[in-house]
C-alpha cells in the first residue's frame, strides 16, 4: 500500500474526490487535505505559501505521495520541492506551472481573464461558483452529464481564505520548482481543459524531461470526473512501475487494476438466470475443491459458502453437512434472489466479502468457489476471513490466477491498449495474504483448464451469460468498433487449433487454517 495525500482544487473540498476514492484505497491509505477556509479545515488568518505548505506537512504520513488537483497539484509541487525526506512522489491532475500567461509562458489563462474572474469572485462570490462550475466541465465529451454531476458536489461555505487562495493561485509560479523536481512524477492535463491549455505539456516536458506528462483526450479540467477509470489506471501503472519496489509490489493489490465492485455485483445479478446454463467449468472446479473438504464437522458447525452465486454448491454443503447452519453469501441481489427461490432454508446473506457482516470467531469452515477474484484489496479480503473463522477454523478456496483467459488479452493487445481481460492475484500473492493474517496454508495447487471453441462468439457470448465479462477499471467505454473487433477476431485465430479456438482458465486450489491462539508465535 501507498500513503497517498489528496489536495482539492480551489472552489472545493476533499468531497471533490469521490469519484476516484473507492478504487484509491485499494492499493493506497488515503490522507485527505482540506485547504485552509475550505471544507472541514478552519480558516488562516495568514494564507501565505509558506503557511498553507505548513499546515498541509503537518498531516503529511511517512513516506508520502502527494497528489493534487489544480491549485491542489500546484501545491503538491511545492510540498515535494520544500519537504523532499517526506515526499516519494508527486501527482498531479490538470495543474498548470503557472496558472496566469506571462510573455515568457504563454501557454497559461490571460492574465485580463484571470483579473476579472477574481474581481467577479470579490462581488458575487455564488453567481462566480456557477460560472467556474461551467468552467470545469467545458470542453468535455460529455459536457452536459459533467456539468450536472458537478452542480450536485456541494462546493461548503465561502470563507475569506477563498479570496485569498484566488491571489495566490494568481501568483503561484512553479518552473524553478519543477525544474529542480528529483522525485518521480506524473502529470495529467486534460485535452480540452478550458482552465490550463493543453499546450502547457509540451513546456512541462521541455523544463523537467524527466517527469512523466500525460494527456487525457476528450476531457475538460475536471478530468478525475470525467474519466474516473481512466485517471486510476495511470496512477495505478505510475506507483507500479516507478514508486514501489518489488517486495512493496508482491504486498500489494496494486499489481491488478482496481475492479469495480457495483459493477460486479450489476453483472452476476443480471447473469443470474442463464449463470447454470453455461457454467460446466465452474461447476468442474468447484467440484474438485469439493473433493478437498473434510468429511464430517461437528453439529451445528457454521459454513459459508463464500460467493455462493446461484448457491448450487451451497446445496451441496448442506447436503454434506446437515447439522450444519449454512449461510450463502454474496455480493450479488439478483444471484441470491435466484439461489433463494431454490432453497429457502438456507440463510441467504447480500455483502461484500471484504466486509462481511459475521462476528469474530464465528465460523467453522468457507468454501469459496471462483469468487475471491473478484474483490480488489487481498490484505482485507484475508484479514476478514481470519476475523470470521473460529480457531482451527477452515479455508477452502478456489480461484483464478494470472493467466487466465491471456489467449484473450494476447489477441486485445494487438488492437489497443485498453484493459478488456479482468486481472487476478498470483498463487504467490495469494498466499502471502494469507500467511500475514496467521493462517497456516495446508495446501496449494495450482493447474490449466483449457476449453475450446469454434467460434469466438461462443466464448464472448458464455462469458457474457457468466456474467463474467470485463469488468475492470480501465476498460473502454462505449461502443468497440467493427475495425477493432474485425482485428481482434483476427489476431485471436492465432490460438485456434485441431480442437478449436482456445481459452485458458489458470485455477488455484488453497486449503488454510487458522491457528489456535496458543500457536501464535511473536
Amino acid at each position: 500500500m501507498i500513503n497517498l495525500v489528496l489536495i482539492h482544487g480551489w472552489g472545493c473540498d476533499s468531497l471533490t474526490w469521490q469519484p476516484i476514492l473507492e478504487s484509491l484505497q485499494s492499493f493506497a491509505t488515503i490522507t485527505l487535505i482540506d485547504l485552509p477556509g475550505f471544507g472541514a479545515s478552519p480558516v488562516l488568518p495568514e494564507f501565505s505559501l509558506a503557511a498553507v505548505l505548513d499546515k498541509i506537512a503537518a498531516q503529511l504520513p511517512q513516506d508520502a505521495v502527494v497528489m493534487g488537483w489544480s491549485l491542489g497539484g500546484m501545491l503538491a509541487v511545492q510540498l515535494a520541492a520544500r519537504f523532499p525526506e517526506r515526499v516519494r512522489a508527486v501527482i498531479t491532475l490538470a495543474a498548470n506551472l503557472k496558472f496566469v500567461a506571462a510573455p515568457d509562458y504563454p501557454a497559461a489563462m490571460p492574465a485580463e481573464i484571470n483579473r476579472q474572474f477574481n474581481q467577479s469572485f470579490e462581488q458575487d462570490p455564488q453567481a462566480t461558483l456557477k460560472l467556474f462550475c461551467g468552467l470545469l466541465a467545458q470542453g468535455d465529451a460529455e459536457e452536459r452529464n459533467l456539468l450536472k454531476q458537478l452542480r450536485r458536489n456541494d462546493t461548503g461555505s465561502v470563507t475569506d481564505n477563498w479570496l485569498q487562495a484566488l491571489q495566490l493561485l494568481t501568483e503561484l509560479d512553479n518552473r524553478v520548482t519543477f525544474a529542480q523536481l528529483t522525485q518521480p512524477g506524473l502529470h495529467l492535463l486534460a485535452e480540452k481543459d478550458a482552465l490550463v491549455p493543453v499546450a502547457a505539456a509540451e513546456l512541462m516536458a521541455q523544463i523537467n524531461p524527466q517527469q512523466e506528462i500525460q494527456i487525457l483526450g476528450n476531457t475538460a479540467h475536471a478530468l478525475h470526473w470525467s474519466k474516473p477509470h481512466v485517471v486510476i489506471d495511470a496512477i495505478a501503472r505510475f506507483a507500479k512501475e516507478k514508486i514501489l519496489s518489488v517486495a512493496e509490489l508482491d504486498a500489494t493489490s496494486l499489481n491488478e487494476t482496481p475492479l469495480d465492485k457495483k459493477k460486479v455485483a450489476r453483472s452476476f445479478s443480471r447473469a443470474a438466470a442463464t449463470y447454470d446454463s453455461v457454467a460446466q467449468l465452474q461447476r468442474d472446479i468447484g467440484a474438485q475443491l469439493f473433493t478437498q473438504l473434510p468429511d464430517g464437522l461437528p453439529a451445528q458447525s457454521v459454513v459459508v459458502d463464500l460467493g455462493s452465486g446461484t448457491g448450487f454448491f451451497t446445496r451441496q454443503l448442506a447436503v454434506k453437512y446437515p447439522e450444519s447452519q449454512l449461510v450463502g453469501l454474496d455480493i450479488a441481489e439478483g444471484m441470491l434472489h435466484y439461489a433463494a427461490q431454490q432453497q429457502k432454508e438456507i440463510a441467504w446473506m447480500c455483502s461484500d466479502a471484504e466486509l462481511l457482516p459475521l462476528a469474530d470467531n464465528s465460523v467453522d469452515l468457507i468454501f469459496s468457489s471462483l469468487a475471491i477474484q473478484w474483490c480488489n484489496n487481498l490484505p482485507q479480503l484475508m484479514a476478514e476471513l481470519a476475523r470470521v473463522l473460529k480457531p482451527d477454523g477452515q479455508l477452502h478456496i478456489a480461484t483464478l490466477g494470472p493467466h487466465t483467459l491471456h489467449e484473450l488479452k494476447s489477441a486485445w493487445e494487438q488492437v489497443d491498449d485498453y484493459v478488456h481481460v479482468n486481472r487476478f492475484q498470483s498463487q504467490k500473492n495469494i498466499i502471502s495474504a494469507v500467511k500475514s493474517v496467521r493462517m497456516a496454508v495446508a495446501d496449494a495447487q495450482q493447474e490449466n483448464r483449457i476449453l475450446y471453441y469454434d467460434r469466438l462468439s461462443e466464448l464472448t457470448r458464455e462469458l457474457k451469460s457468466l456474467g463474467a465479462h470485463n469488468i475492470n477499471s480501465g476498460k473502454p467505454e462505449g461502443l468497440t468498433g467493427r475495425s477493432r473487433l474485425l482485428a481482434f477476431k483476427k489476431a485471436y485465430e492465432a490460438f485456434r487449433t485441431e480442437q478449436g479456438l482456445s481459452a485458458t482458465y489458470d485455477v488455484i486450489y488453497l486449503t488454510a487454517n487458522k491457528e489456535a491462539a496458543h500457536k501464535h508465535h511473536g
